[in-house]
């Protein structure tokens, strides 16, 4: 089944993403995501949050620090940097998440 989509505002989105929010929070099936576009904003002392989820460099990138996991899924258009493209896949249910890195083959 497939969820809702959730966006926020990114460092280079247009007229046409003025009304999108800086950041979000949102609880999936009882996991609490924290959704902003830049890591550098997120807030310091960031509470009752199981996942933060960002982009912005447009490198992958997954760890739990402290008990939260940060993931950056990269980017899945147009290949920048000389950086893989990869997406992230995350499957959320009862309270639990698991994700996976997926690699999209470029030319």
């Amino acid at each position: 089944m497939m969820g809702e989509t959730y966006m926020v505002r990114g460092n280079n989105d247009m007229e046409w993403a003025k009304d999108l929010p800086a950041s979000i929070s949102v609880t999936i099936e009882g996991v609490r995501f924290f959704i902003v576009h830049n890591r550098k904003d997120v807030p310091r002392h960031l509470s009752e949050v199981d996942v933060v989820i960002y982009g912005h460099s447009h490198k992958y990138f997954s760890e739990v620090i402290d008990g939260v996991l940060y993931l950056n899924p990269g980017s899945c258009g147009k290949r920048r940097f000389n950086l893989e493209i990869t997406m992230s896949l995350m499957t959320v249910d009862g309270g639990q998440y698991e994700y996976e890195k997926v690699i999209i083959p470029h030319d």
